[in-house]
């Protein structure tokens, strides 16, 4: 639109120069060239055809030389298709010092001092948009990248420090079932001792209930060991590591979405489930991909392994299948086998309302 504006200025300048001619005709027909060349050179720009057309148009100075009163817009085209010197050849109508009025000269040469002034003034500003646009979107890509590294980074630290609480985690379990633990269990002992040597009517009351009080306690500690231990079983590590057994002959793929903390019992049973399933692959499978899905929809867990391997009728008696219907079984889920030429499928589902351990 800038370029269609620009034009329309100079042209003026080609409007008044032309005015000032002794008849109608030639101005009229200088105008019409001038206008259909400028507008042939934008539609071709770029192109042979551009530089042609303004070859054209400064021949036709020779014939008419009243279009040379309109070479600065011809000159225009002639610099944004950095071919400027294709409107020499209209020089030669100077030659013809009757051609054309001192004024009409003088205006010409006005307008392609403004011409030039003109697309210097465009150009820069082009250029400098052009600038900016590249930097705008080197910023842009900057900013993705950065956004990027970022979200790795959050990752990377959100993954330490969930390794560094599983091993927290694991050291208190261990150290409580080591120092208290051993503690507690050598006060029963004692206790069950003293409960046998004594005499003591008066005694027996207070030792049991002593008894009972460190039975609880042991219980307790038991029950809070095994729960920081199951709490500190990374599911999806061990997912991958049984994947990655599985690497020399697969192209494996786990897809682990699970937002929330699945209980201990569940962990075990789908590390065992998916083992089972991993090993049986390897054994029976002629396929070159396995797949692993474990998802966590608002009222049930899905587990889902599948090969692409060609597969017959399965031994229902076989030892891994029970025992992976077996492991299902125990936490009231769902398991299903189902093999087809396209592959081996295990699909298994466990209801959250029955997660709870029992």
């Amino acid at each position: 639109m800038s370029r269609l504006i620009d034009k329309s200025v100079i042209l003026l300048l080609c409007l008044l120069a032309l005015g000032l001619s002794g008849n109608i005709a030639a101005p009229v027909a200088a105008l019409l060239i001038a206008t259909a060349g400028s507008s042939l050179v934008q539609l071709f720009s770029g192109t042979k055809k551009a530089v042609a057309v303004i070859l054209i148009f400064t021949a036709m100075c020779g014939f008419i030389p009243s279009v040379f009163c309109t070479v600065p817009l011809m000159l225009y085209d002639a610099l944004y298709e950095k071919k400027w010197w294709a409107v020499l050849p209209a020089s030669l109508v100077l030659t013809s010092s009757a051609s054309l009025t001192p004024y009409q000269y003088m205006i010409t040469a006005a307008g392609i001092l403004i011409a030039v002034i003109i697309y210097r003034r465009i150009s820069g500003f082009e250029q400098n948009l052009q600038k900016v646009t590249e930097l705008r979107d080197k910023v842009k890509e900057q900013n993705v990248l950065l956004s990027e590294r970022n979200k790795r980074l959050t990752e990377a630290q959100d993954n330490e420090i969930r390794m560094a609480t599983i091993s927290e985690r694991n050291r208190i379990a261990r150290e409580i079932h080591d120092n208290v633990g051993h503690m507690l269990t050598r006060s029963l002992l004692q206790a069950g001792a003293l409960m046998i040597v004594n005499k003591d009517e008066n005694m027996k009351e207070p030792l049991s209930s002593l008894k009972d009080t460190l039975d609880s306690a042991m219980t307790s500690i038991r029950e809070s060991v095994h729960g920081l231990h199951d709490e500190s079983v990374d599911l999806k590590k061990i997912l991958d590591d049984c994947l990655s057994s599985a690497n020399d002959k697969f192209r494996t793929d786990l897809d682990f979405d699970v937002q929330n903390d699945i209980p201990g019992k569940l962990k075990f049973c789908f590390a065992g489930i998916v083992k089972e399933g991993v090993s049986n692959a390897l054994k029976h499978s002629n396929g070159d991909r396995l797949h692993v899905i474990l998802r966590e929809h608002p009222a049930f867990y899905q587990l889902l392994i599948e090969d692409n391997g060609s597969c017959g009728k399965i031994k229902e008696s076989g030892i891994g299948l029970r025992n992976m219907e077996d492991r299902a079984a125990s936490v009231n889920g769902n398991i299903s086998f189902t093999p087809s030429d396209k592959g081996f499928r295990i699909f298994m589902s466990v209801p959250k309302d029955d997660r709870k351990e029992r």
